[in-house]
């Protein structure tokens, strides 16, 4: 005991009898106003504070001395229960919905009652023995569940007991329970906050009464979200964060991108075509934020901000372009914000560091537990090759999923409940209490800061209007949009409460509006509006028409050896597996004259290769460490210590990380990862591996929404390299295809490279290209169909020159061939497998094959249409061009070619198709029936006397 806390149980031990419950009724009164007592107990309470009994429980109310019964026990545990109810539900009761029916909640586990306990009962228990750091002032358990509900029931409050990590536990409930978890505003700033709301307000009537009817997806509701990232943006450059990445669907969008990311006003009214025959100009300075050439609407567009720090460093602030498909952004801004975080100019892994990059993500209630990407991207928050440092999550909760409720949209009671099960903290605030949204704000930036973690705010507003502007809510929720009709704006709610503070008077706000509406007109009025006669359409880039043979890819075979010698090296003590060591060991002389190296060998000569000529690689996929294939063996496990080794870390002199990763079981966010870290660092070589290329089903919207379309659309252009296991080998449907005829489908404006190339050398020569086209205009993804069974043929290992000499080729004629353009009559054409399969065909016959010339099409777009015609030219007795393929005839490259070869067709020649039959599965499941059918194929290719399709379409 300190000589303080003597001191003051000496005092209060001078006290007996009636004088004690005397002194007890004036405490309390003091504790509500200290006015209110005698100044002689006021200056004792002030300097001695609780009555000394009331904390060790010796006297009662009365003042008698009394020993611990049973029922005094069970008071005891139950008010303890209480206490930990108040902390875990105390949520299901706080003052969290603007609107609706639950605005007004009560919950029984947060009732005293509900526990046998009374006011009396719990005026009767010391605070201390409930609440270990109770405050001073809170003297029983009466107090107690006072101030706890004070913190956890009103328009803010708290989940985290789903958090195992008790260090993190308990920084949350001190941060709660001392009040530390709100802001102290000072009026000033109390006064900017609403000047920032009325910002946002007027901006958006003002959208709303100019451009009658037109969508735009308010922010009315949640006009909070805006001064909440405001103070992220804030915090981040105060602690010299070198990016913000965000990503968002629609709703709020505009007034984001006008308030926070400060995109000129003017060019967002320019956006709001407002009459068919004119469109407004904006202003000389206005238009310097450039997208791509087809364009998007308004609310899918991002921009880019930089905000000066305290000391004159720079936070750079994104908010990434996001089509309609709401929540599939998020893993793309994960991936920009892992791209900014790693160091990769140096071999081995990258250098991380957390602090130069903070994702933010703006959720939909509806979409955050409905879309399963959400989840997926989630999983990605604690994996080293994907975490990030901590994301900030905002639901933007609407209470509503376009006109479906929320108890026909998700089994949990919070949208937010997904977030439970990776142990990320959560809190509910009210959107009409914007100091509590900024406190939110701090509490989650800081434990992200402090803990490297993600953290939730769950913002709870409600949309003014319908999904967007031309819809009708009444109709599906008439009752909570009367309510939402009676109910005023969050701004006119926060001045009506500093009006009573007398901080405000009573017409600032109305003020406030009157002053944006005048600035916003100005700006409007100040606009040219000019005629437009005809459509500018406008075109993709000159330089994605050139050709891609500029890049030269051949590399020195004597730094090839250099670097396959390194790739055989290990670290000193390193127990590798023995039969898996003995493998690669045969990699060692690949590239002495007579040798070949087969597909495991060239990758990773690929690689290291790339990482020679000093740029960084990371590649990622469900095993891509291994290969699902079990031949690319570039992460080594040592068999005694836990302990692995990749042989890329170890090449001599190299100045380039290489990021190799195996990623969870998920396609769309990963996928969506990798194609968000390619745009952001457009210096490195991104790969991603699809396990088996028909799971890239899964990823479908990041294909066709972000890494087919973006740079048409937005601006954003990508390098990335997809790797797709294709070929059928009658393994069944979900085993052969990876549906090329989709990337096919999607192919247009030099937006990609499909490619399904046949040797070693090809993909070597191909990458290479990959890489060196990176940061360039030429930039492009590359969408590659990679082989299987085809992994240890021979047929597709190549000799050492052909790694040292000549470059990709895309169209490539048929190896162990004789050409006799003389005499030949058929020209057959395919790509991938089915061609070593015809190789191997012809080699075990016995038939002279003069009549026959055949070509592989490696890269299948852009198509090599001038190689082509060369090689028909050069066949005077051509009588027709067949194309053979091992996928059905409704998918494959068919219907892709069929126009490009039927124009290159003369008079006299046909055009016939040689493959399986349309068909709605891709493969048949029954090995032996595969075999008979890919025969089947192979034969009448490569038989004068049978044909496949004719010429007439079909």
């Amino acid at each position: 005991m300190t000589q303080t806390e003597e001191s003051i149980e000496r005092f209060w031990g001078e006290f007996h009898g009636p004088n004690v419950g005397y002194v007890e009724e004036q405490f309390e009164l003091y504790k509500e106003d200290p006015e209110a007592v005698d100044p002689s107990l006021k200056e004792v309470f002030d300097q001695y504070g609780a009555p000394d009994w009331l904390y060790r429980g010796e006297v009662s109310i009365k003042g008698e001395t009394k020993g611990p019964s049973v029922n005094d026990v069970k008071k005891l545990t139950s008010a303890m229960k209480l206490v930990e109810a108040i902390r875990r539900f105390g949520n299901l009761e706080a003052d969290i919905y603007p609107v609706g029916l639950k605005k007004n909640r009560k919950s029984k586990l947060v009732d005293p009652s509900s526990y046998g306990l009374s006011d009396s009962d719990l005026r009767q228990i010391p605070a201390s023995w409930i609440w270990e750091k109770a405050p001073s002032h809170v003297t029983n358990g009466l107090d107690v569940v006072k101030e706890l509900k004070k913190y956890y029931t009103g328009t803010i409050t708290y989940e985290y007991d789903h958090v195992n990590n008790d260090e993190e536990r308990t920084w949350l409930l001190d941060r709660i329970e001392t009040g530390n978890a709100r802001l102290s505003l000072s009026d000033e700033e109390k006064k900017q906050l609403l000047e920032r709301l009325a910002n946002v307000e007027g901006f958006e009537a003002f959208l709303q009464k100019t451009f009658v009817g037109q969508k735009r997806f308010s922010i009315e509701g949640l006009e909070s979200m805006v001064p909440m990232l405001d103070h992220i943006v804030k915090y981040a450059s105060e602690d010299n964060i070198e990016n913000i990445m965000m990503g968002m669907a629609h709703r709020g969008r505009l007034s984001v991108l006008a308030h926070v990311l400060g995109k000129p006003i003017d060019k967002i009214f320019s956006e709001f075509h407002h009459s068919p025959n004119k469109e407004l100009i904006p202003s000389e300075g206005s238009t310097g934020i450039n997208y791509g050439w087809t364009g998007d609407v308004k609310y899918h567009f991002g921009a880019v901000k930089e905000v000066k720090g305290g000391d004159e460093s720079t936070t750079r602030v994104t908010l990434a372009h996001n089509p309609s498909h709401l929540e599939f952004v998020n893993p793309v801004v994960e991936g920009f914000a892992r791209a900014a975080q790693d160091e990769r100019s140096e071999a081995g892994y990258p250098k991380q560091d957390y602090q130069k990059a903070v994702p933010v993500l703006i959720h939909g209630d509806a979409a955050f537990i409905g879309e399963g990407v959400v989840a997926e991207t989630l999983n990605l928050c604690g994996l080293k090759g994907y975490s990030t440092g901590g994301t900030l999550h905002i639901i933007a909760n609407n209470l509503v999923g376009y006109t479906t409720d929320q108890e026909d949209g998700r089994s949990t009671r919070y949208a937010s409940d997904l977030a439970k099960g990776f142990e990320i903290p959560i809190i509910h605030v009210n959107a009409d209490d914007p100091v509590a949204c900024v406190s939110a704000v701090k509490l989650a930036y800081d434990y992200r800061q402090t803990f490297n973690k993600d953290f939730l705010i769950d913002l709870v507003g409600y949309r003014r209007y319908g999904h967007n502007e031309m819809d009708e809510p009444r109709a599906t929720q008439p009752q909570l949009y009367k309510d939402i009709d009676e109910h005023p704006t969050a701004g006119n709610v926060f001045a009506l409460n500093l009006v009573d503070k007398g901080i405000v008077l009573k017409d600032a706000y109305g003020k406030m509006l009157e002053e944006r509406e005048a600035q916003l007109r100005s700006i409007y009025n100040g606009m040219k509006e000019d005629d437009v006669k005809k459509a500018e359409m406008r075109v993709m880039p000159e330089v994605l028409k050139n050709g891609l043979d500029q890049f030269e890819t051949a590399v020195p075979l004597a730094t090839l050896k250099a670097l396959n010698k390194d790739l055989l090296k290990r670290p000193e003590g390193f127990n590798g597996f023995k039969k898996l060591e003995k493998i690669l060991k045969r990699r060692e002389n690949v590239l002495d004259k007579g040798n070949k190296a087969d597909w495991g060998a060239g990758e990773a000569l690929t690689y290291a290769s790339i990482l020679h000529d000093g740029i960084p690689i990371r590649i990622t996929g469900q095993d891509a460490e291994r290969g699902t294939f079990a031949h690319r063996h570039l992460v080594l496990h040592d068999v005694e210590k836990r302990e692995s080794y990749c042989p890329l870390h170890g090449l001599t002199g190299v100045k380039a990380s290489f990021d190799i990763r195996n990623s969870p079981l998920s396609e769309a966010g990963v996928l969506g990862f990798e194609y968000g870290y390619s745009v952001h660092s457009p210096k490195t070589l991104v790969i991603w591996e699809a396990q088996f290329g028909d799971f890239a089903n899964a990823a479908q919207v990041i294909f066709d929404q972000f890494i087919a379309a973006a740079r048409a659309k937005w601006g954003d252009k990508s390098n990335m390299v997809m790797l797709l296991p294709h070929g059928y080998e009658g393994q069944g449907p979900e085993h052969s295809s990876a549906r090329l005829e989709r990337f096919l489908q999607l192919a247009a404006e030099n937006n990609w490279i499909v490619a399904n190339v046949t040797s070693s050398a090809q993909f070597f020569h191909l990458i290479r290209r990959q890489a060196a086209m990176r940061g360039r205009e030429e930039a492009r993804p590359l969408v590659l169909m990679t082989p299987k069974s085809l992994l240890r043929n021979q047929r597709v290992a190549s000799s050492p020159e052909e790694f040292s000499e000549g470059n990709f080729l895309p169209l490539r004629n048929q190896p162990n061939l004789k050409v006799s353009n003389k005499h030949a009559k058929r020209l057959l054409i395919g790509s991938g497998k089915v061609m070593v399969d015809i190789e191997e065909a012809l080699e075990a016959s016995n038939e002279k094959y003069d009549w026959l010339r055949v070509l592989r099409l490696e890269q299948i777009y852009p198509f090599p249409r001038k190689a082509l015609e060369k090689v028909i030219r050069e066949l005077p007795n051509l009588a027709e061009i067949v194309w053979v393929q091992e996928e059905p005839k409704n998918m494959g490259a068919w219907n892709f070619v069929d126009d490009y070869l039927r124009d290159l067709l003369k008079e006299g020649q046909q055009l016939r198709y040689i493959g399986r039959p349309d068909r709605s599965s891709p493969a048949v499941g029954e090995p032996n029936v595969h075999k008979m059918e890919q025969r089947q194929v192979i034969q009448q290719a490569i038989n004068p006397t049978i044909g496949g399709d004719s010429s007439e379409r079909n």
